[in-house]
């Protein structure tokens, strides 16, 4: 991992909490039949999706270095792509959402280095290399779509999740791990698929991560661009399934103009979309993004947002009028005519100010949890950031003074004031106080005993937020996944045909002789007859080499395999067009 950081400067400004997630690329482990794969699916895609995809793709996979040969190595695309200002990393699987989003919005592409098997070459739900690497790598280096998706990700990652929403990312988890793994009982694959199902029916109410992943799949994954009635292929999802990049073309598949109702669409990543949204350029997806950016506690604050980070049961944020921030996990809100009047989280907490925790105001010092009244004082127009010198003397809030201060909702302050912090503008944003007692009503919030008592100043919630203001005043590196990608132990006949995929790809870059063809398709016949992809390269050399009774006699064991296995027929067919119609050569 440390050579991949050396090869793109973008990678250097990555923050500890998402390095966490990184892993090697392990070039090595792909074997000659994971790059067969990748090659049928890139020179179908660049075949047909030379008609169907956004100008941007066939330009992108120039420009991004990605080769229809070859499974990218991401050094080599991360010098590639640093000429556009962003930066690849492989990742084991799906991650959470929130952490997917914070990539992005850091130039970063995150790419699952695994790669599908061939049995799923047409369309695998797990995140593989084909998905990541041929499908999102192109279409960003289009400029608008790049800086749409960085700015997708910065909104994304502060939108607020629920629990029930880490609970289903991991059973999509669970599920893309095993369908893709190989010999998974189909009853194992039924239950996983039967949990995601009962988890879809019962999410509740959606939270704002929901929403906005709702909109990713429907642009970034999914998304058409142009008319309803002649779109082209944008989304990462399309451009690197050969079966749903067909399919969607088709009138079985419903266009929708794309707008913000897009957001409240649930999808099913075990099943081809019904329905597809159709955007009329990339600058429409961002003015999509930010209407939606506007019904965010990330922008509206208030009541709202507090009850979404109370119910989230996760590390927030709340950001005060006069800019400062508490960073922690909010409990409570004691509310006061649809506002906010009192913030109570538990567990360390810190204050920060424009992202920076405040000097002597972190976890270690608010270890216990923070409490403070917002809001206005009763009877007083004027706002405590509001008060100039003049007017926090005369109201007796002063260092030195004792002083007693009740605010409109029944919260009450009285204490010795110690000192105030105040922010760039002189604006007061925390005062401390000694021997301090806080009360709403009947009810103690604070004790003189329990030391100082740091009071926030703000006379409203301006937002709220998922995550801490400061990511260096919390621990974040907690990421365990409930699972690993499986790994399978090859049997010695998989081995085989490796061996076999990898003298054929040695015949076709000049590494070994071509009359070794023949003794490969013999053994192919006699141990690998289920095999249906290494007769179509044998099939592409014969042709490529003018070897015409050799390549009749490979045409006529593939009609036959057709024959037997007709749930494959379609893609023998597909092979020996590409040949037949000297797209590869």
């Amino acid at each position: 991992m440390a050579s991949a950081y050396e090869s793109n400067p973008v990678l250097e400004k990555l923050p500890a909490h998402l390095r966490q997630f990184v892993k090697p690329q392990n070039y090595e482990d792909y074997s000659a039949i994971n790059q067969a794969v990748w090659r049928y699916v890139m020179r179908k895609n660049v075949d047909y999706l030379s008609k169907v995809a956004h100008s941007s793709y066939l330009d992108g996979l120039r420009q991004t270095g990605i080769s229809i040969d070859s499974i990218p190595n991401m050094y080599g695309m991360n010098r590639i792509l640093e000429e556009i200002g962003w930066a690849a990393v492989a990742v084991d699987g799906f991650i959470p959402p929130a952490a997917f989003m914070e990539f992005q919005a850091y130039n970063v592409l995150v790419i699952a280095s695994d790669i599908r098997q061939l049995e799923h070459i047409e369309y695998t739900p797990a995140p593989d290399i084909i998905h990541e690497g041929a499908g999102h790598a192109p279409i960003i280096a289009n400029p608008e779509y790049a800086e749409y998706l960085r700015r997708f990700g910065e909104i994304g990652c502060k939108a607020i999740s629920s629990a029930k929403d880490y609970e289903m990312y991991e059973a999509i988890r669970h599920l893309s791990i095993i369908k893709e793994a190989p010999g998974t009982p189909d009853e194992e694959i039924e239950e996983a698929e039967k949990r995601v199902d009962e988890l879809q029916k019962n999410m509740g109410e959606p939270s704002e991560m929901a929403l906005i992943r709702n909109l990713h799949w429907w642009t970034v994954e999914y998304g058409l661009i142009g008319s309803v009635e002649n779109p082209k292929i944008y989304g990462a999802g399309l451009l690197s399934s050969i079966g749903e990049s067909a399919w969607c073309m088709t009138d079985n598949v419903q266009k929708l103009p794309y707008n913000i109702e897009a957001a409240y669409r649930e999808f099913d990543i075990t099943r081809p979309q019904p329905q597809l949204y159709v955007t009329p350029d990339f600058a429409h997806l961002s003015l999509v993004l930010e209407e939606f950016a506007n019904t965010m506690a990330l922008r509206t604050g208030g009541l709202s947002g507090m009850r979404k980070l109370i119910v989230s049961g996760a590390l927030g944020t709340a950001e005060l009028s006069t800019g400062l921030q508490i960073s922690g996990i909010f409990t409570d809100a004691i509310e006061y005519e649809g506002k906010p009047v009192y913030l109570q989280t538990t567990g360390k907490t810190a204050l920060s100010y424009r992202e920076k925790e405040l000097v002597g105001h972190g976890t270690a010092y608010h270890a216990e949890g923070f409490g403070s009244p917002v809001g206005k004082l009763k009877g007083i127009n004027l706002a405590i950031e509001d008060m100039s010198p003049r007017d926090l003397k005369a109201y007796n809030i002063y260092e030195g003074e004792r002083v007693t201060l009740e605010f409109e909702g029944g919260i009450e302050v009285t204490g010795d004031i110690i000192t105030g912090t105040r922010n760039l503008q002189g604006k007061i944003i925390l005062i401390s106080f000694r021997n301090c007692t806080v009360t709403y009503g009947e009810k103690i919030l604070f004790k003189p005993e329990w030391g100082i008592y740091d009071m926030a100043v703000g006379k409203k919630v301006v937002s709220a937020f998922s995550g801490p203001a400061d990511t260096k005043s919390f621990d974040l590196i907690t990421h365990v996944p409930s699972e690993k990608t499986i790994k399978v132990k090859k049997s010695v006949e998989q081995s085989a045909l490796e061996t076999l995929y990898q003298n054929v790809r040695d015949i076709r870059e000049g590494r070994e002789i071509s009359t070794a063809m023949h003794g490969i398709f013999e053994s192919l016949k006699a141990d690998h007859p289920k095999d249906w992809l290494l007769p179509v390269e044998l099939y592409e050399l014969a042709v490529d080499q003018g070897d015409d009774a050799f390549a009749r006699e490979i045409l006529l064991y593939l009609d036959k395999m057709k024959t037997d296995f007709p749930g494959i027929a379609h893609l023998i067919e597909g092979g020996i067009g590409l040949v037949d119609n000297n797209l590869v050569r």
